[in-house]
């Protein structure tokens, strides 16, 4: 008999439970069909889950449809327990993706079709609520292409002649064989199916019971056995708690069998299973032993996590989805926060994305948590589980930081009868690169068991930057070199340099400030599309051209997750409820407004004792503390900047890295034509001595124009009411401060919204103005012309977005916040104003004097 572990996935309340419901009772596993809004499914087995209607946790049941033995996984649909879905999906042979037929394809739709191609899982697709949906079959199937991809086909009874074809076109050899004999045979159809080529879909009604029984008929024809090794292997994707508190380790086997009274190695030390359990729903049997391709709850096992590899397996990567929010746990009056705190961490090991963590500075615990609704489940459970009713704050957004150029950073530790020092090199990575940790230390210089001590210090807690705080990321960190005494040295002592190590490399480091980014679709009315087109890039989003579907438009894009909060219910307001936002959140980038968050939080690196960056060093019989810049006077070791070369360097653009001024001229000539004023003329300057000395470098300045209109108070104002205004006052500002400063200035404009629009470029006040072309943002034209140039110390941009200060940052050029430019142009202009002011004075005097 075929075995196959089947994840059921959906957008809340699209009708995942209600389908896989109506699966267990056509199957014959269910007497009675529950319901959800009756609050007696088989699934939805804890209290929380029946009470909201939605669900929460990961549950399992089995049942058998001709020669398939399935284990049914039911995951959570909303947003906020994503995490608990994306553990689950480590152990699926295949999903279900359950669409509702009213909605179609919806927001986390998406983000699960996207974690599914992420972790490569054979999808079945079954549209249900048939019986009241809104478009026909047609119509459902030609948004699951557009949306999910053009391996969707319609499985449905009766469509065989019209798939053949396009299965047929999937592989070459298929091809000749259909073209040969007319058909592709069902082997075939289940290798495309495996190897995520084809996605069967169905449609019906799970309340209904319409097409289901059809349908576990196609996952018992369309599904393949799995071979799995002799040897014992499985995947660990939950740790929960029963009734009576006992700990349980959900797990696949991947290989061999798991009997009772096994020994398995978790970690560092071996456990014996005391019993295994397979559930369905909130019921289970005793087994004595469970094969591979089986799913059990497993007790007797203290040591495992989730994500966890037993046996042949190895450890999961890190998680795609992670919660971009922080808040502070309120404990009432009384309650002992240190005695809480172990409670807490049961929680946090049935869900590590929680990330629970003890403040100690601030005497505080803090959480990690997706959203509202998660919110309100973890206070129902710490108040069921452990009776305490506690309070959470309002939250603040998890930024993170990284660094952008290539530093070494050296943790000294000798007090007296201790030693070791510790040097790292720290370097920048690609953004959502997360961290990595190597050796090329000679193991000459340092034993490999020192080496494989400091890598496992150096990944055994997060880094925390040295602007906010938050925890580093994007940074591959070599140890270079390494010293230990061979008398004095213990194990902890290298814990103190490296971490010293780190932390001093990040201070000499030049820091940025990262924030989560969400990937945004808007469906909007087409006659309100220039507000919402407005409303989005003063929230700092970049986006690309407007879709017209009918009446409606719909934009794409990305913007800060700070920036969009509550952007929903302003855009419902403003269109009647026509207007919908879809978000998930995509990764961190640079933060659009870094002073601002720096100066809220207000850490202070040097004064956080807990992530010192000073060394320990020994003189006299006492050991003394050395600040960190002072720590290359007194290291041991010699910089290993000095003698190798990094491993790796910030990608950058290597075009033009040394262009001198008349290069430099022809590029812009060459991108505005030529001007009316010469630039190179070779003007003369003379000395009282009448000597000719040499005129300064010109020096130029790219400005993003509605980036600095909507970010200067004054012009945003203007902008609200006239727009043209608000331009025009730009260039006259601009104007005068070019011809005081003597920048050569380049105002860009987006014109992507001018239909024909073949872009216009001009002259006013002695600026150069350029309207970019229809369909081109300015964040296009000025990352071409960023590039173009590449790295010149005489070029400028100016611009609040993170996009454009990437790109900047990667070119080498110079780059300037729109409110740092406002404070240097405001500067300017009085400077000017004095200067008026003190000729005026002059001429009146003399004018008295006469």
């Amino acid at each position: 008999m075929k075995r196959a572990v089947i994840g059921i996935l959906a957008h809340v309340d699209a009708g995942k439970t209600t389908l896989a419901e109506a699966m267990l009772y056509r199957a014959g596993q269910l007497r009675q069909l529950g319901r959800v809004d009756h609050g007696d499914t088989a699934m939805d087995t804890h209290q929380l889950e029946r009470e909201r209607g939605i669900t929460i946790f990961a549950s399992q049941a089995g049942f058998t449809v001709g020669e398939l033995s399935v284990t049914l996984l039911d995951t959570p649909g909303h947003v906020d327990f994503s995490a608990e879905t994306e553990r689950t999906l480590r152990v699926l042979d295949y999903a279900v993706l359950v669409i509702s037929g009213t909605e179609g394809v919806q927001a986390h739709t998406v983000t699960l079709w996207r974690l599914l191609q992420e972790y490569q899982v054979p999808t079945f697709v079954f549209v249900t609520k048939m019986d009241f949906a809104r478009h026909s079959r047609e119509e459902l199937m030609a948004e699951l292409r557009r949306e999910l991809g053009d391996g969707c086909m319609d499985f449905s009874p009766g469509t065989e002649e019209d798939r053949m074809e396009l299965l047929a076109m999937c592989r070459e050899d298929l091809l000749e064989t259909y073209l040969e004999t007319g058909m592709v045979a069902d082997g075939d159809v289940a290798d495309l199916i495996a190897a995520r080529q084809v996605f069967p879909c169905y449609f019906g009604s799970g309340l209904k019971l319409e097409g289901v029984d059809e349908f576990l008929q196609e996952l018992e024809r369309w599904s393949r056995a799995n071979r799995y090794p002799e040897e014992f292997g499985a995947r660990v994707f939950k740790i929960s708690h029963d009734g009576q508190g006992n700990r349980l380790t959900h797990l696949k086997v991947t290989g061999g069998k798991l009997r009772v009274r096994d020994s398995v190695k978790t970690g560092e030390r071996e456990e014996k299973v005391s019993q295994l359990r397979l559930y369905s729903g909130a019921k289970f049997s005793a087994a004595e032993e469970v094969v591979a391709g089986q799913v059990c709850a497993v007790l007797g096992l203290n040591d495992t996590h989730g994500g966890q590899g037993l046996g042949w397996e190895s450890a999961a990567g890190e998680p795609l989805l992670e919660p971009v929010m922080n808040y502070r746990i309120l404990l009432p009056e009384g309650c002992d926060a240190r005695t809480m705190l172990p409670k807490l961490r049961l929680l946090e090991e049935e869900d590590p994305q929680l990330h629970i963590s003890w403040k100690e500075s601030l005497q505080e615990i803090h959480v990690s948590l997706m959203g509202q609704v998660q919110i309100e489940i973890l206070r129902s459970l710490v108040s069921q589980r452990f009776g305490v009713e506690v309070e959470i704050d309002s939250g603040r957004v998890l930024y993170k930081e990284t660094i952008t150029d290539v530093v070494e950073g050296v943790g000294h530790y000798e007090p007296l009868r201790h030693y070791a020092e510790v040097h790292l090199l720290l370097e920048p990575l690609p953004l959502g690169s997360g961290l990595e940790f190597v050796s090329r230390c000679s193991e000459d210089l340092l034993d490999r068991n020192w080496q494989r001590l400091i890598l496992t210090h150096l990944m055994e807690k997060p880094h925390l930057g040295v602007l906010t705080g938050s925890p580093a990321t994007d940074l591959r960190i070599t140890l270079a070199a390494g010293r230990a005494h061979l008398k004095h040295t213990e194990g902890g002592d290298f814990r103190q340099a490296t971490y010293r190590a780190v932390r001093q490399g990040l201070m000499q480091a030049e820091s940025v400030l990262l924030e989560p980014y969400y990937s945004f679709r808007l469906e909007i009315p087409v006659e309100q599309l220039g507000r919402a087109i407005n409303d989005l890039r003063a929230r700092h989003g970049t986006f690309d051209a407007p879709e017209s579907m009918g009446t409606m438009s719909h934009l794409r894009g990305r913007a800060p997750v700070t920036a969009l909060n509550g952007y929903a219910a302003e855009l419902a307001a403003y269109t009647g409820g026509r207007g919908r936002l879809f978000c998930e959140v995509t990764g961190y980038d640079l933060c659009h407004n870094p002073e601002e968050v720096i100066a809220e939080i207000g850490y202070e690196a040097e004064r956080d004792m807990e992530n010192t960056p000073d060394s320990v060093f020994c003189a006299h019989g006492a050991g003394f503390t050395v600040k960190w810049d002072k720590v290359p006077e007194y290291m041991h070791l010699g910089s290993c900047l000095k003698r190798e070369e990094p491993v790796y360097a910030p990608k950058v653009i290597h075009r033009n890295l040394h262009l001198d001024e008349k290069e430099l001229e022809a590029i812009m000539e060459r991108e505005f034509g030529p001007i009316s004023r010469p630039q190179y003329s070779k003007p003369t300057t003379y000395t009282a001595a009448s000597q000719p000395i040499a005129a300064p470098r010109k020096r130029y300045v790219l400005v993003d124009g509605y980036n600095v209109i909507f970010a200067w108070p004054e012009l945003k104002e203007l902008a609200q009411v006239d727009l043209d205004a608000a331009r025009e006052r730009l260039i006259h500002v601009l104007g005068n401060w070019a011809a005081f400063t003597h920048n050569e200035t380049v105002l860009v404009f987006d014109g992507y919204k001018v239909t024909g629009g073949l872009g216009e470029k001009y002259e006013s006040r002695g600026i150069r103005v350029v309207f970019t072309k229809e369909k081109e943002t300015a964040d296009m034209y000025m990352e071409r012309l960023v590039t173009e140039i590449g790295k010149n110390d005489q070029v400028r941009v100016v611009s609040s977005d993170s996009l454009i200060q990437l790109s900047v940052l990667r070119s080498g050029l110079l780059r300037v916040s729109a409110r740092e430019f406002e404070e240097e142009v405001m500067s300017a202009h009085e400077e000017i104003r004095q200067m008026l002011s003190a000729n005026y004075q002059v001429g009146s005097a003399k004018l008295q004097q006469k």
